[in-house]
């Protein structure tokens, strides 16, 4: 199973999708737009802040992360896609808002992060926050394709190191992981793949 934790910093992602040929700009319409990337980047780093992962890392990792999967697992270079990739815990995680996001990037990022925006559940309970969890998963079977891909680069990050979670999470998130991700994978040739060796790879949790 082919694992992106290369890119723990943003000077680190830039350099490779540079030095790969795959670096261009929104104007040339060639290559991934690193110019637009730089400013999602900036914006996803202020408005995170000095948030942390579970592992202690800086919430950024898991955002760089999630675009590794698309530029160098899936070879997506759609520029609202990447942004959108990068900006997607943004409005569920910090104080920022689709205003706000829409103010700096425009209706089509900001349509992307509102679809992979999980919404506040209706309860305080453990139930009410897993049902609302489910139904915004159910709910994505109707996104569009663009979409799909930051959820699929999202989830990809979450689970390539599921191992390193607690056991009773790891078997919760894998079941939920093949229950919702995993159908939304079937059309995409290579997030399919990814994630068929990635359940091969965690197959003792079924």
């Amino acid at each position: 199973m082919e694992v992106f934790t290369r890119w723990h910093v943003w000077e680190t992602a830039r350099a490779d999708i540079a030095a790969s040929g795959a670096g261009g700009s929104a104007a040339s319409g060639a290559g991934v737009d690193l110019d637009g990337l730089d400013r999602a980047v900036a914006a996803a780093v202020r408005w995170h802040g000095d948030q942390r992962r579970p592992t202690g890392a800086p919430y950024v990792e898991h955002l760089l992360e999630a675009l590794e999967v698309l530029v160098r697992g899936a070879g997506v270079t759609a520029p609202a896609v990447l942004s959108a990739a990068v900006l997607h815990d943004v409005v569920e995680d910090t104080p920022a808002s689709l205003d706000d996001v829409e103010a700096e990037f425009g209706p089509e990022v900001t349509e992307l992060v509102d679809w992979v925006t999980k919404p506040p559940a209706a309860g305080a309970g453990r139930q009410a926050k897993r049902a609302a969890k489910a139904a915004y998963l159910r709910r994505l079977r109707d996104a569009p394709r663009e979409a799909v891909l930051v959820k699929l680069a999202d989830r990809a990050s979450n689970v390539q190191t599921l191992d390193a979670m607690p056991p009773d999470f790891q078997r919760r998130y894998y079941a939920e992981t093949l229950t919702y991700i995993v159908p939304l994978a079937e059309p995409e040739p290579w997030f399919r793949d990814w994630f068929a060796d990635w359940r091969r790879h965690f197959a003792h949790l079924q």
